[in-house]
């Protein structure tokens, strides 16, 4: 039975309104939901006759920020031009009256301890890069410009003596055994070789000897053979204008002695630094020749 009075026409309305309203809770939940945390208000108008309005606050849209402007790509900087290096005057592997001066002037500042040979060898080499580091210039070992003004500026003109030194020691007294004949007579007293004929002395030039562990032989000896352009088989050095006179051990040429003076020593040849001298013996030497050596 329904209660008195019950009106079908408002009952109605009324569930329409409650449906209404609870769709309306529902929808609001969902927009607080998707709100970002953000409090949502809802109004809810219960006029006569049951109708209601739900009204929800309007929410801005999310704006994204605007990107800054892009930047223009900057330009590399400029390469800067590079300088040739500056071109070499003389450098390793010369031979010629020039490097002969550079080696006299670089051992008159102390930076070449060696009788000059006219070859830029790596010893000169090694010389032009200390000077260079003393000058505060680039340590190339080549002689530039800027190297060759430094020396000339610190030196003077080379004299011939400095450019090509003395190499003949007074020749000390002959032995007896030299003074008939045609002799080669050596003097380890006075490191010297003399040429002579009949007791004169023709010519005569420096000379060094074996070290210790390999010393040159003392005696009377004789020229076996000549070699003009030897090259000793077991050190595999030159002998230029080699006169052999006991089994190995022979006289000849040593650029090793032009340029580093007693500073060394031989392996029992009898070294000679003048080339011109020994040549001009070589062509008058014969085998048989007599060969002295003595204190």
């Amino acid at each position: 039975m329904r209660p008195q009075g019950w009106d079908m026409h408002r009952h109605t309305q009324c569930s329409r309104a409650f449906r209404t309203a609870t769709g309306t809770l529902a929808l609001a939940a969902v927009l607080a939901s998707t709100a970002g945390c953000k409090e949502m208000r809802i109004r809810v108008d219960d006029d006569k006759g049951g109708g209601h309005t739900a009204a929800a606050p309007r929410t801005a849209l999310p704006t994204t920020p605007a990107a800054p402007p892009s930047s223009r790509t900057a330009k590399p900087p400029a390469a800067k031009p590079t300088h040739a290096a500056p071109k070499p005057v003389l450098a390793p592997g010369a031979r010629s009256e020039r490097v002969r001066d550079l080696q006299a002037r670089l051992r008159q500042v102390k930076h070449f301890d060696r009788n000059p040979t006219g070859y830029y060898g790596s010893v000169t080499a090694a010389a032009v890069s200390d000077f260079q580091r003393a000058q505060g210039l680039p340590r190339t070992g080549t002689v530039d410009a800027a190297t060759l003004s430094a020396l000339r500026v610190r030196t003077h003109p080379p004299t011939r003596s400095e450019l090509y030194p003395p190499t003949a020691r007074p020749v000390a007294a002959p032995d007896k055994r030299c003074l008939t004949g045609r002799v080669i007579c050596i003097s380890k007293k006075s490191d010297t070789l003399a040429w002579m004929v009949d007791g004169k002395v023709v010519s005569a030039m420096d000379v060094r000897f074996g070290s210790q562990y390999s010393p040159t032989r003392e005696g009377t000896f004789a020229i076996t053979f000549k070699s003009r352009h030897h090259v000793s088989t077991i050190y595999d050095s030159p002998m230029p204008y080699a006169m052999f006179f006991s089994g190995g051990q022979a006289i000849h040429y040593s650029s090793d002695f032009a340029a580093r003076g007693y500073s060394g020593a031989s392996h029992g040849c009898v070294n000679v630094r003048d080339k011109d001298k020994i040549a001009t013996l070589f062509q008058q030497v014969e085998p048989g020749t007599k060969v002295v050596i003595y204190k």
